[in-house]
């Protein structure tokens, strides 16, 4: 390694600064709702490049341009940006029908007894094939609302349940972009990733959905939730979620989830060709922000690493965490630390893609561990947080229905993301050394 310079890291101390910083204080102290959410996550980047440009006198600003042009002209990024728009366009296309047919055809054929039991499943499918924990929380909250009124289960444990579904298909989904972004960030593919995370999860989820049947049986229940459904509205969700678990190349899934959704549409009347395509342009819009936060992170290692922070960072690393097994735990806390500091579990992982690649060479980690460490922590600590966007979005969506809530009646309730980060560490503990290398 170069010698390590910790002045380097700055922009991200001007970054954590902006973002963070002004996010209290609008949330907390103006008290403007979801304030975390009215700070330009762009302009804080902005800002933290210009810091950036500001340091090593040794290098004029073309100089340094070019070091951040560098920085982006790799294939994981172009790949990565490729791969959030045709989501997007997915996403805008399929629209809510869908998942909603899937969410009340489980629960129009399970007994009410396990109707939180199945709001949980329900959001792990949703969630798994959507690619997208906030949009999972933002179609199931009032769902779990309904649920609640008319079975008798408390509010809190409906939503927090919806809540940990989402999460763990943030962590599992083909399409999800904090997948999108750690697997390519560590150069694995994603069903490699998925095989890794999936040894993780799924204890987790198991033990979850063990705790919500106790829970349940300790609960009166009121009477049973019905709803209308169209079954063929699941058969894009179905195509996406096979197609990614079997390891078909991403953007023939999408590709493929997309024309299905378009002809299903417009097969069943539900939207015309015009409607489609200005639905596609509406999710791929969606996504230029999460798009513009990559080119501007990876620009920002770039000068960083020319800097000497990574290395600085690396050596600090070194002689904290030893070992192989304290090297995935340092990755981690990372990751943990990335997604406190920014309540946004993408921009997380998009932040500690490069120092976790390093260290993931240091300390004998293989690509698809490391995606599966990054992806896996920063769900953990973004399921919890309490301005994080998931919590936001749900008590915002109550709040809307007329339900007084908070977020912290939610968070003791968040069984999923607390019994993930335990799954996790047992995983790091007692998993034997990699032989494959991928």
């Amino acid at each position: 390694m170069k010698k390590g310079n910790p002045i380097a890291l700055l922009p991200i101390g001007v970054f954590l600064v902006l973002y963070l910083g002004l996010g209290i204080l609008f949330e907390y102290i103006l008290k403007i709702p979801m304030g975390f959410y009215n700070v330009p996550v762009v302009v804080a980047f902005m800002v933290a490049i210009f810091a950036a440009c500001l340091q090593n006198r040794k290098l004029n600003i073309n100089q340094k341009l070019e070091v951040m042009a560098q920085g982006l002209a790799d294939k994981n990024i172009i790949t990565m940006l490729l791969i959030f728009l045709t989501a997007g366009a997915f996403v805008g296309v399929t629209g809510r029908s869908g998942a909603e047919s899937v969410a009340y055809f489980m629960l129009s054929i399970i007994p009410a007894r396990f109707a939180v039991a199945v709001l949980f499943i329900v959001s792990c499918f949703v969630s798994t094939a959507m690619g997208t924990s906030v949009g999972t929380i933002t179609l199931l909250t009032p769902i779990a609302a309904a649920v609640s009124g008319a079975s008798g289960f408390s509010l809190p444990l409906c939503a927090a349940s919806v809540m940990g579904g989402a999460m763990f298909g943030d962590n599992l989904s083909f399409i999800s972009d904090t997948t999108i972004a750690a697997c390519n960030g560590q150069g694995c593919a994603m069903h490699d990733k998925f095989r890794e995370n999936f040894k993780i999860a799924l204890p987790a989820a198991i033990v979850t959905l063990i705790v919500i049947i106790i829970l349940s049986f300790k609960t009166d229940i009121a009477s049973v939730i019905d709803n209308d459904y169209d079954l063929v509205n699941i058969i894009q969700y179905l195509l996406v979620l096979i197609g990614g678990i079997l390891g078909i190349n991403v953007f023939i899934v999408l590709i493929a989830g997309i024309v299905t959704g378009s002809v299903i549409a417009l097969l069943t009347g539900q939207s015309s060709p015009v409607n489609i395509l200005t639905d596609m342009g509406t999710g791929v819009s969606g996504m230029f922000e999460t798009c513009m936060v990559a080119v501007l992170v990876s620009a920002m290692c770039a000068l960083i690493r020319e800097h000497g922070g990574f290395d600085a960072l690396l050596g600090l690393m070194r002689r904290t965490f030893k070992g192989r097994r304290g090297g995935q735990v340092g990755m981690g806390l990372l990751v943990g630390a990335m997604d406190i500091a920014t309540a946004n579990n993408t921009v997380a992982i998009v932040m500690a893609n490069p120092i976790a690649h390093e260290m993931a060479s240091i300390y004998g980690i293989t690509p698809r561990k490391a995606a599966s460490i990054l992806d896996t922590f920063s769900c953990v600590f973004q399921g919890i947080l309490p301005y994080g966007a998931q919590i936001l979005v749900a008590i915002s969506a109550l709040h809307s229905l007329g339900y007084e809530i908070s977020a912290f009646d939610i968070i003791p309730l968040l069984f999923y993301p607390m019994l993930l980060l335990v799954s996790s560490l047992i995983f790091i503990l007692f998993s034997k050394p990699d032989t494959n290398k991928t």
